[in-house]
């Protein structure tokens, strides 16, 4: 099965993105990464750091992984374009993750502002995947800005609540003629199963991974929970009925065999 996902330059097969906070060490990030089959590995700037090499996140990414900076930090649009820019120029490439939150409760992110950001970030030739609440209108204002997918989060970051968003999700996945990549909230592998049978092109996974009692076990059940997904997506799944339905028929066989009380010999006729 030729399955391929389109984004910006690239051709991916894995569909499991990965994030590289709360890992407990960075060395484990490259065997979940190996154990997930995630080809985009998502890290924040102030981590890339080239004068240490234990501390500098980009040293244990995999170099056949796209690496996909993040704005982690920026409070607006001016903000975001500065790490971009300054990600790009520290050969981390021209994909970004754009996030803007100013609100440091829930960590939602400021939709216009991510808006904004995305617009002159893919004027300059990024590949600009935004993180956003999911709402259909912004998500047309960032197909019309030059996203290249748009990343809506399924409840708020680290919180392992899942698909809160559910209904909103699936109308974007239904409305918006680019990728639709949940990121964010899900905590278990039949979560990342749930978004990819609604149809989303992918998902984005850190917290559940980097802080299960075995990442790189876990690395691997979110891989084959996505690849699950996928394929029962492609397959078209069975309608959801009101009523039962029996899986075999229940007349034909019973009746055509004529019980004992009612044959000929039985009643003597």
């Amino acid at each position: 099965m030729n399955d391929v996902l389109k984004i910006g330059d690239r051709e991916l097969t894995g569909r499991l993105f990965l994030g590289t906070g709360k890992f407990s060490s960075n060395r484990l990030i490259p065997d979940a990464v190996k154990a997930s089959g995630a080809q985009v590995v998502t890290v924040a700037l102030r981590r890339v750091d080239p004068e240490f090499a234990e501390e500098n996140i980009a040293a244990f990414v995999p170099k056949d992984c796209v690496l996909m900076p993040n704005t982690s930090g920026a409070r607006n649009a001016q903000e975001a374009v500065r790490i971009a820019r300054l990600a790009r120029a520290a050969g981390c490439g021209n994909w970004v993750k754009i996030e803007v939150i100013t609100d440091n409760r829930y960590l939602l992110p400021d939709n216009y502002e991510t808006v904004k950001a995305t617009e002159i970030l893919a004027a300059e030739g990024f590949v600009v995947l935004p993180y956003m609440s999911p709402d259909l209108m912004v998500a047309k204002k960032l197909v019309d800005a030059g996203a290249a997918a748009v990343m809506p989060l399924g409840a708020p970051i680290g919180s392992n609540r899942g698909l809160r968003t559910k209904e909103l999700i699936r109308i974007l996945v239904e409305e918006i003629p680019l990728p639709v990549i949940v990121d964010a909230g899900i905590g278990r592998p039949s979560e990342a199963a749930e978004a990819m049978e609604m149809g989303a092109a992918a998902v984005l996974v850190n917290t559940a991974i980097a802080t299960a009692a075995d990442p790189v076990v876990m690395a691997a059940a979110f891989g084959m929970a996505v690849r699950a997904g996928r394929m029962a997506c492609l397959a078209g799944l069975g309608e959801v009925r009101d009523v039962a339905s029996a899986s075999s028929p229940l007349t034909g066989f019973l009746r055509s065999a004529a019980s004992p009380a009612s044959s000929p010999e039985s009643t003597g006729r």
